[in-house]
């Protein structure tokens, strides 16, 4: 049976009432101490102090309400509340079963009591979760935390069960939405991943998260215009991150945008303080398809300076060079030289082949 304390609404009463409403709780405090019998407006003293941020002063009155109503559920309950925020979660269980035992039915005191025991590290508070939900198929807090289980287990089916059941009774949860968006993406369905993060998206919800795995969706479905799109707002959060620069620039270069993929690649590169070899060489071939013979011979250094042993980044230099230089016996000294420097080398055949027009080409010139 759930108790509830009918307050005697004297004037002084009326008034902290009326003061707490506008929101002048120091003020509201002074009038309910004032109030003759204290024992009527502790929680009422308990809920101002919250409101101001003193916990502490919040949690004695509770105490000194329940001295008098021990089982007062609804003084229970946000005293149990407040014992979770302040993260005495063993104090705040041990009033949650108490509210269990007063009214079992009460979804709430189970999801309550859920959140605590993930707290505590108690493998069982899925047990809670699922009670709060067979009491009430609506309650899209336990569906929340019962879905994203699931999706941590990836145990797609399940998530997808749950998801659906609470977006049946609120199609607009972000939260439900969010984890059957996530749980397309793990699945690899890409498409369908998309199309629920755009929901989000749709929702006034703009998070890092969302754009990145969206540029991700797009790109790995080709869609490359959208995935720069959402690559933009990625960058928007922080434009320092040199990952997504260079997969930025990646982006651009697909659709053979190479002022674009140049910029952010660079950038990239710019900011980056480790081996790089590889992200030169993808960088060199940005120049290289612009023409820019130059750019790109001295950008192939630098992925050699950053590994001499790079057998693909010498060989793409020389073909540059070949393209940028035009003496001949420069070009084949390079090519020969590539073939002592890497005796088996995985071109031999490109670079003998190409050793062969080049001998050719000055033997027609000379004659």
């Amino acid at each position: 049976m759930c108790v509830v304390t009918v307050h005697a609404q004297t004037p002084t009463l009326h008034l902290a009432d009326s003061l707490y409403m506008r929101g002048n709780y120091t003020k509201a405090i002074e009038a309910y101490k004032n109030h003759e019998n204290q024992d009527e407006v502790y929680d009422k003293i308990a809920k101002a102090y919250i409101a101001l941020g003193n916990y502490d002063a919040a949690l004695i009155n509770y105490e000194h309400s329940l001295k008098t109503d021990q089982k007062n559920a609804i003084i229970l309950f946000d005293y149990g509340k407040l014992l979770t925020r302040v993260k005495k979660h063993k104090e705040a269980l041990e009033v949650f079963y108490k509210l269990i035992d007063i009214d079992y039915r009460n979804p709430n005191y189970h999801y309550e009591s859920g959140l605590v025991m993930q707290k505590l590290g108690d493998s069982t508070s899925q047990n809670r979760f699922r009670t709060a939900f067979d009491l009430d198929s609506t309650h899209q807090k336990a569906i929340f935390q019962i879905a994203k289980y699931h999706l941590a287990k990836g145990q797609h089916k399940l998530v997808d069960k749950y998801t659906d059941v609470g977006l049946s009774s609120y199609a607009n949860n972000k939260e439900l939405i969010s984890l059957k968006a996530q749980n397309f993406y793990k699945k690899k369905d890409y498409e369908n991943a998309a199309i629920w993060f755009e929901k989000l998206v749709a929702l006034n919800e703009s998070l890092k998260f969302i754009h990145e795995k969206l540029r991700n969706c797009y790109m790995l479905q080709y869609e490359f215009e959208k995935a720069i799109e959402h690559g933009k707002k990625v960058l928007e959060f922080d434009s320092q991150n040199t990952e997504n620069l260079f997969i930025q620039g990646e982006l651009y270069q697909r659709i053979e945008d190479f002022k674009n993929a140049e910029k952010y690649m660079s950038q990239s590169l710019i900011l980056q303080d480790i081996v790089l070899d590889e992200e030169y060489i993808k960088l060199a071939g940005v120049y290289s398809r612009q023409k820019k013979y130059k750019e790109s011979i001295d950008t192939y250094k630098k992925a050699i300076a950053e590994n001499p042993k790079n057998e693909r980044a010498h060989f793409l230099s020389i073909y540059v060079k070949d393209q940028y230089y035009k003496d001949i016996d420069t070009r084949i000294n390079l090519y020969e030289a590539f073939n002592k420097k890497f005796p088996k080398n995985l071109y031999k055949a490109i670079t003998n082949r190409r050793i062969e027009e080049l001998k050719n080409e000055k033997f027609m010139k000379t004659d």
